[in-house]
């Protein structure tokens, strides 16, 4: 499903609060919410993309092959997200199975403190399989739950929850 001009509006809005910011997109789809990411990157920022459809991947390709702050991987996600050994990320739009339902957790971890983590589709959608209205309500109580978390929940556009990972403070040392 692709996001929404609210959600892309929404997502570049977030991302230029982060100059000089990493971002992880989980699902590159179309482009479209790619290319409202880049629209809020300063110069110095850096944004990796997955998809595992290799026809999607192209298609961002010819958009963005020249843009070096963009990598574009056609990439099993869960295995990526397991795999990944970079530095953490200001930001991470899971749009995708991976990263939202499957190693949430992981995922989660790539977060800095501060960071931000926006999915989207949290309202029923027509296209819905079987079973996943509680699929959809046990994440949004997982996260809403989660000790390290501040949550916003939005009924808003195509229903969208933005977390933030809270910051840890730091220690006193004698």
């Amino acid at each position: 499903m692709p996001s929404d001009i609210y959600i892309g509006s929404l997502l570049r809005t977030l991302i230029s609060s982060k100059p000089g910011g990493n971002f992880l997109e989980l699902g590159t789809g179309m482009s479209l919410s790619l290319s409202w990411m880049v629209d809020g990157m300063d110069s110095s920022s850096r944004l990796i993309s997955l998809d595992n459809d290799p026809q999607l991947i192209q298609i961002a390709r010819e958009f963005f092959a020249t843009d070096e702050r963009i990598q574009l991987h056609c990439v099993d996600g869960e295995k990526w997200i397991r795999e990944y050994e970079g530095e953490y990320f200001d930001l991470i739009f899971a749009d995708t199975w991976p990263g939202k339902y499957f190693v949430l957790e992981e995922t989660l971890a790539l977060l800095n403190n501060g960071g931000l983590y926006i999915i989207d589709d949290m309202n029923p959608q027509p296209n819905w399989p079987d079973g996943h209205a509680e699929k959809v309500r046990n994440l949004i109580s997982y996260l809403e739950n989660a000790c390290d978390l501040m949550t916003s929940w939005l009924d808003w556009s195509t229903g969208v929850m933005i977390c933030t990972k809270k910051r840890t403070p730091k220690s006193i040392s004698n």
